[in-house]
């Protein structure tokens, strides 16, 4: 009794760990599915739970795209930023030849 025990309780930290990893890492389409899921199963869980806040919690977060840096979209801040075409009098030019590195590249 105690060996499956110390297994059940192993397995289920496992699978919490893989849950949270992917959670994390996993890309943000697939997360939303998750948080989707695990929401309309947390609604048909017996109402004397208390697991209906939290269910409403997971389902308003999976309907919510982050915004940010996540490679997706382009609504990221520092995109907004950026203006759409580079200024050319703020450039600077300067002359290949006064850069040392890329003299001595040339002439190896």
């Amino acid at each position: 009794m105690n060996a499956w025990l110390d297994d059940s309780l192993v397995a289920l930290t496992l699978l919490a760990c893989s849950f949270y990893a992917f959670a994390k890492l996993g890309p943000s389409a697939a997360r939303r599915a998750m948080l989707a899921m695990l929401a309309a199963f947390l609604a048909r869980v017996p109402a004397p739970l208390g697991l209906g806040a939290a269910a409403r919690r997971l389902a308003r977060a999976a309907e919510d795209k982050p915004a940010g840096a996540c490679g997706g979209c382009d609504s990221c801040g520092s995109a907004a930023r950026l203006p759409a075409t580079p200024a050319r009098g703020n450039e600077i030019a300067v002359p290949i030849a006064a850069i040392p590195r890329a003299r001595r590249a040339r002439h190896d």
